[in-house]
């Protein structure tokens, strides 16, 4: 693992290619406030999905019907460019037995999106965590997101949006499950079909 100097070194190596001076009085504190940033940005690394979610509830008085956490919004980078996703993500499940803390999908998404991602990936990991880990009845995930890869640089398409969906279990193959759980976060159904 490289040290927090090393980092810092990389960053002043970037700001002489840019055709800066990282010695000039503006910039002689931006390696350590990057390195900082750095640690922030890709906490999720440090973080365990499983340990998450390994705290549930079973007194629930039988309530078996969908759980939605709808409207989180999440920051991460792309690992092509290292340039911000910044979106809002829709994360459903059906209980079994057991169910977790809401705060506890929260805090799955920003494990998963606090490391270098594609949108694809992300809602992938999301889903499978949650259905391995709570073995639900079935498990929902939609994010739909701006890609600064794309809006700020490159073809400079500003105001797109990418929308991902990741269906398991009932949502899958119960139209009519997958019907209630985009009625609930506000898309229409023909949106996202069952090949999700």
């Amino acid at each position: 693992m490289p040290t927090q100097e090393e980092a810092e070194e990389a960053v002043r190596t970037l700001i002489r290619w840019a055709g800066d001076d990282p010695t000039r009085e503006g910039l002689l504190d931006t390696p350590r406030r990057v390195a900082k940033s750095y640690r922030e940005f890709f906490s999720g690394y440090a973080q365990n999905p499983t340990e998450i979610l390994s705290r549930t509830f079973s007194e629930t008085d039988g309530y078996d019907e969908m759980i939605v956490l709808k409207d989180i919004r999440f920051e991460s980078h792309c690992e092509h460019h290292m340039a911000p996703i910044i979106g809002r993500a829709h994360i459903a499940y059906l209980p079994r037995k057991r169910v977790v803390g809401i705060s506890k999908l929260a805090r799955l998404l920003e494990c998963y999106a606090k490391r270098l991602q594609i949108q694809e990936k992300l809602t992938a990991q999301i889903a499978n965590t949650l259905n391995d880990e709570l073995q639900p009845r079935g498990v929902a995930v939609v994010i739909d997101a701006s890609h600064q890869c794309m809006t700020t640089r490159g073809v400079h398409k500003a105001g797109t949006s990418m929308v991902t969906s990741r269906m398991l279990g009932a949502f899958r193959n119960d139209a009519s499950t997958r019907r209630e759980f985009l009625a609930f976060i506000g898309l229409p159904p023909a949106t996202i079909g069952s090949s999700s």
